[in-house]
């Protein structure tokens, strides 16, 4: 860790509550912050001087207020300066590696991406220490890594398993710090995502947020009370179980008519050749569809009714103030929006209010960028209490 990211910690509670409110809200007024803290005047005080000496907080001058006026006015608004570090983040797949830098509030501000011709773990972080020194050389204040990886991580350091990079109790963690000389964080790359949108994104300020990504996989995450839910299927692929229709198709990868056999990408693709004999990428199986073509556009529409479904006993159950849709396969929601909306209200009561359905067409730098999040998160709140 660098030693201006190191001079934040440790950070007693009520620091990081004010520094957290500071980040994901802020530029607030003191006024403001002592309000939503729930804090004196003075406590606030006791707690910001710290953070300003450091350099983590700074006073921010309002609009029109000249440099000469702001220096009199200590009751600024405190904000954090975006800029003052970076971090990385990386998001591994089967045969790349997709990496980005943000800003201490998670904006993206560089891409570099680097294919993945080995699985081997050590060959793996000597790829990631590479590209880390390549990104460090034009942003040199870099803070910390984070690292996105599809499959079971343990602790945030290691891989306890992952199916498309087939390991197995992989000391990622150690592994990339020991060739960076950096921090670095892991996490599975769905609740790395929802981290970012929970953070910086969809779900800021929601008590009851919902993340579904649609893909490679399907993806699900709870937030409630402001805090992500842990949830043991984020990490071995949600919705393999999850029976949508009982007499759905049955393919490679997930039971007969469940969330993953009719909604992932792979899957969609895999009944358009069996039942065509031809192979197509996801996108031209949506053109197909959205032209008429028969069975594309039967198979879309199955999945769009799944989604539609989904999304409804979601909204039932969990009673989120929004739900995100998100992942590579949204494009779903251009061809036949229609449908899933029908299919939606067809399951919820008809007074029910309507679900706050947001869709976010990523690609995996947003992937990346949620793992850099969680390198954000590990600086200003300590490793310990993330």
């Amino acid at each position: 860790m660098t030693a201006g990211a190191a001079s934040w910690l440790p950070l007693s509670s009520g620091e990081r509550s004010v520094a957290i409110e500071v980040l994901v809200h802020g530029p607030l007024s003191r006024t403001e912050l002592a309000r939503r803290l729930d804090l004196s005047a003075g406590s606030l005080t006791r707690l910001t001087k710290p953070l300003i000496e450091s350099g983590l907080l700074v006073e921010v001058p309002e609009a029109g207020t000249s440099v000469e006026v702001r220096q009199g006015r200590p009751s600024q608004p405190l904000g954090i300066v975006a800029e003052s570090r970076s971090f990385l983040g990386f998001k591994i797949t089967e045969d790349m590696v997709y990496g980005v830098v943000t800003t201490l509030r998670s904006d993206i501000v560089a891409r570099h991406d680097r294919p993945l011709t080995t699985h081997d773990p050590a060959r793996v972080a000597d790829l990631l220490a590479e590209m880390t020194g390549e990104l460090a050389r034009v942003h040199p204040r870099i803070a910390g890594v984070g690292i996105g990886v599809g499959g079971l991580v343990q602790d945030r350091v290691v891989v306890g398993e992952s199916p498309y990079l087939h390991w197995r109790e992989v000391p990622l963690a150690e592994l990339v710090e020991e060739r960076t000389g950096l921090p670095v964080v892991v996490e599975n790359d769905v609740a790395a995502f929802v981290e970012a949108e929970t953070w910086f994104g969809a779900g800021r300020g929601l008590d009851r947020f919902v993340v579904l990504t649609i893909g490679a996989g399907i993806g699900y995450g709870l937030v409630l009370g402001g805090r992500r839910v842990p949830n043991a299927e984020e990490d071995r692929g949600f919705g393999r179980h999850w029976i949508v229709n009982p007499y759905g198709p049955l393919t490679l990868d997930g039971e007969r008519g469940s969330a993953v056999s009719l909604l992932t990408i792979p899957n969609i693709r895999y009944q358009v050749q069996a039942a065509t004999g031809r192979d197509h990428t996801y996108e031209e199986i949506l053109a197909l569809a959205a032209a008429g073509e028969s069975m594309p556009a039967r198979v879309i529409d199955e999945a769009a009714r799944a989604l539609g479904t989904l999304v409804a006993q979601i909204a039932n159950f969990a009673m989120p103030q929004k739900i995100l849709l998100a992942g590579e396969g949204v494009g779903l929601m251009d061809v036949a929006g229609k449908t899933v909306d029908d299919t939606i209200r067809a399951h919820r009561h008809p007074l029910a209010a309507p679900i706050g359905l947001e869709t976010k067409v990523s690609d995996f730098h947003d992937w990346a960028r949620g793992a850099a999040v969680l390198a954000i998160q590990v600086l200003v709140l300590g490793a310990g209490e993330v």
